[in-house]
């Protein structure tokens, strides 16, 4: 594998090229005064909206800030990512974040102004300035929230203790980043060293059952340590959650959560049903698993082992660009082209070097490019993370080619489909093509591990957080014990009789980030199982299938997510695509068995 000690003996061919946004620094600093400058012009809208006209002006003019500000921000930002200890960098993206709070500052009046405006009145606005058709939709949208909005002091208020509201997730992002001291393992010179979670992570999928457990043990222990203090602001949390749906006056905190995306509840009820009444095969994979590791007792530190053993492939990154291409090939040459551009015009920053900011991501720019972020260790796992990258990638510059900025961006609700369907593709490309029955065993157990985790683990976490909030609904007290009964019961259900349990699965609850962001992992799930049923109709030769979805990848959010996926044949108000996708899941493990 590659190793680098320094971004500068990194080939450019395998850096991104910033200069795409801004050509030197002091075109980045004359955006940040103008976007000053018009953020000031901004504020003396306040007051000054008294027709269509005016109102024109002040939207046009907020969009044209945007545009600017957003190149502004993400330069900075992408300058720190590739050395977070650079310090000029750092200050970069310091003045950016100061701009962000003039921006918001400078159109905070903007919303209650509109929401007190009556219908009447916006549509006679509209009807008289031509231009304000442009907004039209953004303009209606915002009054979908008109029932949910209070008066303007009751707002202040509120806004007021929006920090005080958030407590709850920021006291738990501090105990679980910043406070928390995992147990002791035993390093490989048999001396007790401090567990990290990068150590975990490693530690948790090693061939030794000791050290698996031992990691295990030592992962939970500060968790179970400090069980009261994290129910107590997990149970904040889903309070908080609760009494900001009824002050709003949603029917239920549920309902708040899903009212963006105008997603109705039944859709995320359908999602634990249709899971649950084909949950057979993931406890037959649980069987198999103990199975092929030749165990009395399967146990959940024996869940993230590989089956596979001895198979670690080394995959170049050359090699994975062009795997990944031929893969990708069915989504016809339009698609293809986009992929060779990602990588001749710079658009990808591969490599791993010291002070890069960890993990993956993709960037859409409007005006200018997606760029995307990752960390390429010449593997398997980085062969995927390449294949999922480019799909958010693709999906953000059809969108921006093909809409106006107002529509360009797309919701998380939708972001997971053009990266899984990929990921589907891939997987499939690669057991077609592998003739090695133990690489092929290997990549059909990373699929299932993963399609277990993004599926099945997140509609486990979305049924947590549904029968947590109606519990608080009922005025029933959240503590340590409700939310270990809770997570056991949910436990056992998901994973069958096969897993024997130890003391620390009921405290799974204790450690997830996500809890403190409400009713947002279920979309993991949807998207997982849109993204199955779109690649296999597209896999099967479905011509119809294949144009629906690269309409589907250039419309942005110019509908709401139910309805841009119904038009690729994908309808999450039936169990349909959970069937599918659990159907596809059962034919996975059978062939995984018999291999």
């Amino acid at each position: 594998m590659t190793t680098y000690t320094s971004r500068q003996d990194v080939p450019n061919n395998e850096k991104w090229n910033l200069e795409d946004i801004y050509s030197d620094l002091s075109k980045w600093e004359n955006d940040l005064h103008l976007v000053e400058n018009m953020a000031e012009k901004l504020r003396q809208f306040d007051g000054a909206i008294t027709d269509g006209k005016s109102l024109y002006q002040y939207l046009k003019q907020r969009e044209e800030l945007s545009y600017t500000f957003n190149h502004v921000y993400a330069y900075s930002m992408l300058r720190v990512d590739e050395d977070t200890r650079d310090a000029s960098s750092q200050s970069l993206l310091d003045r950016a974040k100061g701009l962000s709070v003039k921006v918001s500052a400078s159109t905070s009046f903007f919303m209650p102004f509109l929401l007190g405006l009556d219908k009447e009145t916006l549509s006679s606005y509209i009807a008289e300035e031509e231009g304000l058709t442009y907004f039209e939709e953004d303009l209606y949208e915002s009054f979908r929230y008109k029932t949910h909005v209070l008066s303007k002091d009751q707002e202040e208020v509120l806004s007021q203790l929006g920090e005080a509201l958030s407590a709850p997730s920021t006291t738990f992002g501090m105990i679980n980043n910043a406070d928390i001291k995992f147990g002791d393992v035993t390093n490989n010179n048999g001396e007790k060293v401090q567990l990290t979670r990068g150590m975990y992570s490693k530690l948790i999928e090693d061939e030794d059952r000791d050290k698996r457990r031992e990691a295990y043990k030592a992962y939970y222990k500060p968790y179970i340590e400090l069980k009261n203090s994290i129910a107590s602001t997990l149970s904040a949390a889903i309070k908080n959650n609760v009494t900001m749906a009824k002050i709003r006056k949603y029917p239920s905190a549920l309902e708040k959560g899903l009212f963006g995306d105008m997603v109705p509840k039944e859709v995320y009820e359908n999602l634990i049903k249709a899971t649950k009444e084909n949950i057979a095969p993931l406890h037959r994979y649980s069987e198999i698993r103990k199975s092929k590791l030749q165990l009395d007792e399967l146990r959940q530190y024996d869940m993230s082992v590989p089956l596979v053993q001895g198979v670690k492939q080394v995959i170049p990154y050359e090699e994975a660009y062009e795997t990944m291409i031929k893969a990708l090939a069915p989504l016809g040459e339009e698609y293809v082209s986009i992929l060779k551009e990602f990588k001749d015009a710079r658009y990808i920053d591969v490599r791993e070097t010291p002070g890069k900011r960890s993990g993956a991501y993709n960037l859409g720019i409007y005006g200018v490019h997606p760029f995307i972020l990752l960390n390429h260790q010449d593997d398997l796992d980085s062969l995927f993370t390449l294949a999922h990258e480019c799909g958010h990638g693709v999906h953000s510059k059809l969108s921006s080619q093909h809409q106006p900025q107002i529509t360009a961006r797309y919701s998380i609700f939708v972001a997971e489909v053009a990266s899984t369907v990929n990921e589907v593709l891939l997987i499939n490309y690669l057991l077609n093509t592998e003739k090695n029955l133990e690489i092929r065993k290997h990549l059909l157990n990373h699929f299932i591990d993963q399609f277990k985790g993004t599926f099945f683990t997140q509609v486990m976490f979305a049924e947590f957080e549904k029968i947590t909030h109606e519990l608080a609904e009922k005025g029933t007290p959240l503590n340590v014990e409700v939310f270990n009964q809770t997570y056991e019961a949910l436990f056992r259900e998901y994973n069958g009789d096969t897993v024997v349990f130890d003391e620390e699965v009921k405290f799974g609850w204790s450690r997830i980030p996500h809890f403190y962001r409400p009713f947002y992992v279920y979309k993991y799930a949807t998207g997982f199982a849109s993204a199955i049923h779109l690649a296999t109709r597209i896999l099967d030769g479905d011509s119809e299938t294949l144009q629906s979805y690269l309409t589907f990848l250039r419309s942005g959010s110019s509908d709401y997510p139910l309805e841009l996926l119904k038009k690729t044949g994908v309808d999450l108000t039936t169990p349909e695509p959970i069937e599918n996708a659990m159907k596809k899941f059962s034919e996975l493990v059978e062939e995984f068995s018999v291999l």
